[in-house]
């Protein structure tokens, strides 16, 4: 069985939610606190012991591209002033195996996997969205290689949701649990449901981990919702030639792909970084007060 050691993470997306921000900035770039969020998921990555990563980007995205580029003028600049922790946190950016691919038309998250065909080959790999940042105590990447290695078979992270919020998702039919810590057999998987034909509350979360066979399933998919090329229909076909598994989350999950969330993730980091956490707080009860 070979190691996972390969991740893609989809970023070509047009980020129209945000705009008009993302008119001429990657939603990527957009920051919590101090940090762009594909950073984070960047480190997610890394922290689970992927070697190597690729970027599926498209147009309007080169600041992605600039930002884990090294930037000699600045790096120098803050040399000279003796900023050692600034100069710090600019060098950690660089020192990765990045690789950028560009989807030429944005044509759905299993199109954008499948861009990457040729730099995954035939290993197992780690899909990473971007607009879901996780927190645990053990990365979520890494739940889902410790999976694979008890299993060798696909692995997708679930996260029970209300149940009014499942047309947002995709939704597994889980047959059997196989755990008690929660790893489920799937029967189905279904995208987007109304909530009265939902097979359960398990909603997909934007992290996947997954065999080769799955490029010959994209190749054969058609368009679906949104005449897009869904992942979740590929995977579901996958299903029906090799087992794939559902892993449940039960840390923290923020949802920075809407504006509401984004607040929200940038408030509750903003109370852990040690340069804001206390003034922000200071301001919140503030503002409480005159709600």
């Amino acid at each position: 069985m070979k190691p996972v050691r390969k991740a893609i993470i989809p970023a070509a997306g047009l980020g129209t939610r945000f705009l008009p921000a993302t008119k001429a900035l990657a939603k990527e770039m957009l920051p919590i606190v101090d940090k762009p969020t594909i950073q984070f998921i960047v480190e997610e990555a890394i922290a689970s012991g992927i070697e190597d990563i690729v970027i599926v980007d498209g147009k309007s995205k080169r600041s992605i591209e600039d930002h884990f580029d090294s930037n000699p003028e600045l790096e120098n600049n803050l040399k000279e002033k003796n900023k050692d922790e600034m100069l710090k946190l600019v060098q950690e950016t660089t020192d990765i195996n990045l690789y950028f691919i560009r989807q030429s038309h944005p044509n759905g998250l299993g199109d954008a996997v499948l861009t990457a065909k040729a730099f995954i080959g035939d290993e197992p790999f780690v899909v990473l969205l971007g607009d879901d940042l996780m927190q645990d105590k053990t990365p979520l990447t890494k739940q889902l290689i410790d999976r694979y290695n008890e299993t060798g078979e696909s692995t997708l992270a679930v996260m029970r949701v209300p149940h009014e919020q499942v047309s947002e998702y995709g939704v597994i039919d889980p047959a059997t649990q196989i755990t008690e810590d929660g790893l489920y057999r799937v029967k189905n998987f279904v995208e987007k449901p109304k909530p009265e034909d939902a097979p359960s509350d398990l909603a997909i979360i934007g992290r996947y981990l997954l065999t080769p066979e799955i490029f010959e399933e994209l190749e054969k998919t058609k368009p679906g919702k949104g005449n897009e090329i869904q992942l979740t229909d590929a995977i579901d076909s996958l299903n029906n030639r090799q087992h794939v598994y559902a892993h449940e989350f039960k840390g923290d999950r923020y949802d920075i792909g809407s504006k509401i969330g984004f607040l929200e993730t940038n408030i509750e980091f903003g109370l852990k970084h040690p340069q804001t956490k206390d003034k922000l707080r200071a301001y919140i009860k503030e503002l409480a007060s005159k709600l």
